[in-house]
């Protein structure tokens, strides 16, 4: 038999023991924020039947479904004329019955839907799981990947959005990020927009247009819109919209003047001044609102899906994307027959907090739950005492190896540097018989004697 080169599928990464140290760092850290302000952690699982995915996503999100063949002789049941069509799309339905789950967000709305009965409303739940889309793999771009989303169901108070804005605030500040911006929009306002220029129409292509402006510029946008069935007097009316700025307080008061004669614009704002107004009670920081939170009026993301406040967040740090975003949905579980629950989330784009933390060195020193402790292995009689030893510590919850033959020092030594392992023990005949053992501090160089109980002491 020919022997096989070893090869990862496309779009998917291995991850080792020093990569993982780091994930685990960033999704314990969010675990832990999430835990603070009374989220549980659900789980769904990595597939679900395709009826449950398909049509949710659009037609190309639907192209980008992992599909999964049934088990067994899956063309059996095939109809000979699709076979002979060859039309892959109609064929599907035919001989595949599940698939990957594409997001956490339809898994979430079908969980919810299945225990209803089960779940206390307001529902606050986080998932930290991975998701898969048949993309075309690219830098920063995966076919496998993680999401963590939080979310909380059943519940109209603005108190909740607040809570997210807080929530990013504090896993970023824990992060050590120190310059990051949360923009904040609402759904309302863009509404409120289209209509006072007569083209509520027009909604999804105007904040398609207006989104780009940091990418684009005001001419780019202005383009885009005259090919979108604006006109001129219309651009008018936008352009100081667009280019809204001052304080928080100051673009508030501009928009109460330029939507004065529209209701949902006003309701809108009224429904930002509320969640500054929560935001500057939990916090006790009246100058948060200043220093890392911007009412943005360009920012559109999820307009067909979101229908309250909208967030996304950026590092000034380091060029990179939005590292999360989310906002407040009225209908999530509407797609399964549960009508009019209303909710909100947002999302940590973990893979670019994990460039983020690495470009500015800030993951912490020797954050691992690895190895703390390795026992040089002297000898076959040693053995018994260090096994012994060994077993002590591990009852101390301490993380430790016994090098596993006794092979050259030098050998063992190198081990315990290739693999991170701050201290090695070091435990011949004399250190048996004395009960004095030599520990010694591989960075530091230095080697010291300790008794059991010592040693127990300064690794706890």
């Amino acid at each position: 038999m020919a022997t096989v080169k070893p090869s990862l599928a496309k779009g998917t990464r291995d991850f080792s023991p020093s990569e993982m140290i780091k994930r685990n760092y960033i999704f314990d850290t969010l675990k832990a924020v999430f835990k603070k302000y009374g989220y549980n952690e659900i789980q769904t699982p990595s597939f679900e039947n395709l009826t449950t995915l398909t049509g949710k996503y659009g037609d190309e999100g639907d192209k980008l479904i992992f599909k999964i063949l049934n088990s067994g002789d899956y063309l059996t049941k095939a109809p000979d004329s699709l076979l002979q069509d060859k039309n892959s799309n109609k064929l599907i339905p035919h001989i595949s019955e599940k698939a990957l789950r594409y997001d956490l967000t339809v898994p979430f709305a079908r969980y919810v839907v299945m225990h209803q009965n089960d779940i206390s409303l307001p529902f606050k739940r986080f998932q930290v799981q991975p998701v898969w889309r048949a993309d075309r793999p690219q830098r920063g771009r995966y076919r496998e990947f993680y999401q963590c989303d939080v979310d909380v169901v059943g519940s109209e108070s603005l108190l909740n959005e607040a809570e997210f804005i807080l929530i990013y605030q504090e896993a970023f500040e824990r992060f050590g990020l120190k310059d990051f911006n949360i923009k904040i929009n609402n759904r309302k306002i863009l509404s409120g927009i289209a209509e006072i220029i007569g083209k509520p129409e027009l909604i999804v292509d105007m904040t398609v247009a207006i989104d780009k402006l940091d990418k684009i510029g005001l001419d780019g946008v202005n383009k885009e819109l005259l090919e979108r069935g604006f006109t001129e007097a219309d651009l008018n009316l936008l352009k100081p919209i667009i280019l809204l700025e001052g304080s928080n307080g100051e673009k508030l008061a501009s928009l109460k003047s330029i939507l004065a004669n529209s209701s949902i614009g006003l309701t809108g704002i009224a429904e930002i001044e509320e969640v500054f107004d929560y935001i500057t009670k939990l916090s006790g920081d009246t100058e948060l609102l200043t220093r890392i939170i911007d009412l943005d009026i360009t920012l559109a993301r999820g307009l067909n899906y979101y229908t309250g406040c909208i967030f996304e967040v950026k590092t000034n740090e380091v060029a990179m994307g939005s590292i999360g975003g989310g906002g407040r949905y009225d209908d999530l579980t509407g797609m399964f027959g549960l009508k009019d629950l209303t909710g909100v989330g947002v999302s940590f784009g973990a893979d670019r907090i994990y460039d983020v933390l690495e470009e500015l060195n800030l993951f912490p020193a020797n954050k691992a739950d690895s190895t703390k402790l390795l026992i040089i292995n002297f000898d076959k009689q040693l053995e018994t005492y260090t096994l012994g030893l060994l077993n002590k510590l591990r009852k101390e919850n301490i993380a430790v190896e016994l090098y596993a033959a006794p092979v050259k020092l030098k050998k063992q030594m190198g081990y315990a540097d290739g693999k991170g392992i701050p201290y090695v023990l070091l435990v011949g005949d004399e250190e048996v018989s004395s009960g004095q053992l030599s520990l010694k501090d591989m960075e530091s160089g230095e080697q010291v004697k300790v008794t059991e109980s010592e040693l127990i002491q300064k690794l706890r």
